[in-house]
């Protein structure tokens, strides 16, 4: 068993650092406390071992926001099994209740922000989707004269084969009535 103490600086006060660090220790098994430190920075003490203890050091080098750790330092020391487990070491509850408000606020900036990209972001999708429906409707326009062609060249073809159907029953009326005086020629003759 091994003692890690560490000294977090950056954006780590009034950011729900403490809540993050808490919940890492809980979920590595590591005892100890996290609590605030002045100027700004947030002291953490925990033990376990050696192992986890480095996956636990690396799991609260957050930066995201709000939280921005800047740097780390670890003093490592030999394990006293002094705490049970891990907990947050709060200040004056007026500090703390400050905290939590400046934490909510900080989320609710981030989150209105959030909100305008994604306003922003379905904008842009909706001007590509108008572009779209621009493309699609010149489409629609072409499919449409496309059609109308070949509507025209239907009714082109219908009238090519009415006309040719017209000419052949004539050509064929005349073939039948010539092929008629060439019987009866022929009959006239005595050749039948």
């Amino acid at each position: 068993m091994r003692r890690a103490v560490v000294i977090a600086s950056g954006d780590v006060q009034r950011v729900g650092y403490r809540d993050a660090v808490l919940r890492a220790a809980r979920d590595l098994g590591i005892s100890g406390y996290v609590k605030n430190i002045k100027p700004y920075d947030v002291e953490i003490v925990a033990e376990g071992e050696e192992g986890d203890l480095k996956r636990f050091i690396e799991a609260i080098r957050i930066q995201r926001y709000p939280i921005n750790v800047r740097s780390l330092s670890v003093r490592w020391e030999d394990a006293t099994g002094e705490f049970e487990y891990f907990r947050i070491i709060y200040g004056k509850w007026t500090e703390e209740l400050l905290e939590r408000i400046d934490t909510a606020v900080a989320l609710l900036y981030r989150s209105v922000e959030l909100g305008e990209k994604s306003v922003a972001i379905g904008r842009e999708m909706l001007k590509k989707q108008d572009q779209m429906l621009q493309k699609q409707d010149v489409m629609i326009e072409k499919q449409d004269m496309m059609l109308e062609r070949q509507e025209e060249t239907i009714e082109e073809l219908r009238g090519v084969r009415s006309d040719l159907k017209e000419h052949m029953e004539q050509r064929f009326a005349r073939i039948e009535e010539e092929i008629a005086e060439i019987k009866r020629a022929l009959r006239e003759l005595g050749v039948s």
